[in-house]
């Protein structure tokens, strides 16, 4: 069987609600506009739905050059997708503090009513270089994500995940509890943890390593309901890195951008 794209997403603004496309420029960054932006606390320190799973209710869309934040029973905010000026700040998104730009107060005024916490929404510019752990092999530029270009899950890998929540009369995980970019069917479980370099569609990516999953993965991205302690209680029975806790997906950089659309062959 064939691998190929089923679905590609992508999360402007870390921690806040994801896009379904049905293709994508991947640039050196990852997959264009997702997690250029990124919510701070005053002092420049990232905030997440680890802490504030209320995020994962905001809702983003892209379109005509305009980022739109919107939520229920709020009125939206819009911001430039890709400002070019704004208050210039060092942000911190774990190890990593490198040069951002505060570009609407209007947005920050938005968020830090809706999360009931001062905050601020910052952009990342061409300007800021920030880099991915080249010791994984998966050596490259990268925006707000956690530390790589890319995430892919194989729809196979969910799908034994779920298996095994259903054997212990658990519910079934969707794959947005897991924020992918890339979702590719066609694979057996957990192939991708295995990928080098793969070529989607025009564009040829190198994996990095295994992703690490967090409490976000508890986190009913609907309601923003924390549901503790599934799937993480499961995947650390049967997928617990020494290292990096439960995996779950494989990480990848950029080496040569091009667009990718679903139903886009995979191939090693």
């Amino acid at each position: 069987m064939p691998v190929t794209v089923s679905a590609l997403h992508i999360y402007p603004v870390k921690s806040l609600g994801g896009i379904d496309l049905r293709e994508a420029e991947c640039a050196i960054r990852g997959l264009r506009h997702d997690r250029r932006f990124m919510v701070v606390d005053p002092g420049g320190n990232f905030l997440t739905q680890r802490e504030h799973p209320k995020m994962a209710t905001a809702w983003t869309d892209v379109a005509a050059g305009l980022l739109r934040l919107s939520a229920p029973d709020v009125e939206e905010v819009e911001v430039d997708a890709e400002p070019l000026e704004g208050e210039k700040m060092r942000v911190t998104v774990w190890n990593s503090t490198v040069g951002a730009i505060a570009p609407s107060r209007e947005a920050d005024a938005w968020l830090s009513s809706f999360l009931e916490t001062p905050c601020r929404l910052v952009y990342m510019p061409e300007s800021t270089e920030r880099l991915s752990n080249a010791k994984h092999g998966g050596h490259g530029m990268v925006g707000f994500a956690d530390g790589y270009a890319h995430l892919v899950v194989g729809e196979a890998s969910l799908a034994d995940l779920n298996a095994r929540l259903a054997q212990k009369g658990h519910p079934e995980m969707p794959m947005n509890r897991f924020r992918p970019n890339i979702v590719v069917s066609g694979s057996p479980p957990y192939e991708e943890d295995t990928w080098g370099e793969i070529r989607a569609g025009e564009a040829l990516l190198r994996g990095g390593k295994p992703c690490g999953r967090c409490q976000i993965t508890t986190t009913d991205q609907a309601t923003g309901e924390v549901r503790s302690p599934e799937p993480l209680a499961t995947l650390t029975e049967y997928r617990n890195h020494p290292k990096s806790g439960a995996i779950f997906g494989m990480n990848f950089v950029t080496v040569k951008p091009g667009w990718i659309r679903v139903g886009d062959a995979i191939s090693r």
